[in-house]
């Protein structure tokens, strides 16, 4: 094990099963830059403050710069035996410029750097995501453009219920996802970067400080400081903003799940409204002839993972005792694996939706189902003043009929359809069974 930020109390070494099962560099390495950045804020703090010298502040910078230099650059390479990465690139930044590194942690403790770190991480991946958000909801605009003239039937309960335009079909996906931008970036505002709480208590540098330096580094790195903690406690033992990230990830990926539920529906031989892209499925190693539209289904299963991630963190904080705990270091995998899932679910199904083809003869042939536009005959009674509930009643009995006796509605007789009715005139009627008639006849909602 790498050298550690503590220790002079103890009069053992830590048993190797305990340094293997309490290290978090496997994972939260991923919060090296937020780290970094946070670190060259502190230095400042320490130099306003009079805690270290002018020009020990200048060394401190100078070798944190160099270190995020590498980050950016890929070249920084994470100690694997380190108990976590702050204590990593304290240990880097030691060998860098020697002594003067041992000053920076003064007035400073890792329950505060990990809420730095991680509020940072959210706010950079959140914003990135909402970016991959906006480009998706493009795509599916590009696809309602392409196809605003198919209709196909419109289902509840899994049942034919009645014809919808495919463009306001695909654009209930879009208005989902702009619900799913405003969640995130609601989350995201609530998260400032505070600083100042030491391990729980505060520190002994005055508030002002901390707000001076941290709008000098936004200053000169453009990357955004808010000032300093309203409450020292709360601040090292919520993790609130994990559970609304977690939580905002996982409405994402349950409306991932739905879209990839109707495609795979879609493309199967009993619907073949649409076939997926070769790119995007996969084949059977023992039937030739298959198929699978197995990415939609990885996404699909995937929600129930974002699902465990939110509610292992909500578990795991459920019974902590104020301030901070061990058990709050198993937050990171969760927010992690749910963010880098949500991020290439996105970039696959921008991708996915430009390859889909639609085909308008299988389409065509469900459209024939009259069930399809026996709202549409209800409606036709409603006009000529027959009361909703007694035309409801009409209709399912001449669905009924239709449906005992093998006989098309369109083909009866005008004499056996005013037996259900007098109002009905065939010609009249006969024209309402068209897709088209009754998606335009639907006035209440946008073209």
């Amino acid at each position: 094990m790498a050298k550690k930020l503590w220790g002079g109390r103890f009069s053992k070494k830590t048993d190797p099963l305990v340094e293997e099962f309490t290290k978090s560099i496997q994972y939260d390495y991923k919060l090296a830059k937020h780290d970094v950045l946070g670190s060259l804020v502190h230095a400042k703090i320490l130099a306003k403050a009079g805690l270290i010298s002018q020009k020990e502040g200048k060394i401190i910078s100078q070798g944190l710069s160099t270190i995020w230099g590498e980050i950016k650059s890929n070249k920084f390479v994470f100690d694997k035996n380190a108990e976590d990465i702050h204590t990593d690139i304290q240990n880097k930044l030691e060998k860098k410029i020697g002594v003067a590194a041992l000053k920076l942690h003064t007035a400073r403790s890792r329950n505060d750097q990990v809420v730095f770190d991680t509020k940072r991480y959210c706010v950079f991946e959140g914003a990135h995501i909402i970016k991959l958000i906006k480009k998706f909801m493009g795509e599916i605009d590009n696809f309602a453009g392409k196809n605003k003239n198919i209709i196909l039937p419109g289902y509840t309960h899994m049942q034919h219920a009645q014809p919808v335009a495919l463009k306001n079909y695909i654009l209930a996906y879009k208005y989902m996802l702009k619900r799913d931008s405003e969640r995130l970036s609601s989350a995201l505002k609530r998260m400032n970067y505070p600083l100042g709480s030491g391990a729980l208590a505060g520190t002994p540098i005055e508030a002002e400080v901390y707000n001076k330096a941290a709008k000098e580094i936004s200053d000169e790195m453009g990357h955004p400081f808010f000032g300093t903690v309203e409450n020292s406690i709360d601040n090292v033992s919520d993790r609130d903003f994990v559970v609304e990230i977690l939580s905002a990830l996982s409405i994402i990926g349950m409306h991932f799940s739905r879209l990839a539920e109707d495609l795979i529906i879609w493309s199967t031989k009993e619907f073949g409204f649409v076939e997926i892209d070769d790119a995007f499925c996969t084949g059977s190693s023992l039937m030739p002839q298959k198929k699978n539209p197995d990415t939609l289904e990885l996404i699909r299963g995937y929600t129930g993972k974002l699902y465990g991630n939110l509610v292992s963190v909500l578990v795991t904080m459920k019974g902590l005792p104020l301030t901070y705990n061990r058990d709050m270091q198993l937050d990171k995998e969760p927010l992690f694996d749910s963010t880098e899932t949500i991020k290439k679910e996105l970039m696959i199904l921008a991708k996915l939706i430009k390859g889909i083809k639609i085909n308008k003869d299988k389409i065509y042939q469900q459209l024939k189902d009259e069930s399809l536009y026996a709202t549409d005959l209800i409606y036709y009674l409603v006009d000529r003043k027959i009361p909703f509930k007694n035309a409801h009643n009409i209709i399912g009995k001449l669905v009924k009929y239709s449906v005992e006796n093998d006989i098309q509605i369109k083909d009866m007789p005008e004499s056996l359809l005013k037996k259900f009715s007098d109002k009905f005139i065939k010609k009249e009627i006969v024209k309402l069974f068209d897709p088209l008639v009754s998606v335009k006849s639907k006035r209440s909602i946008k073209r």
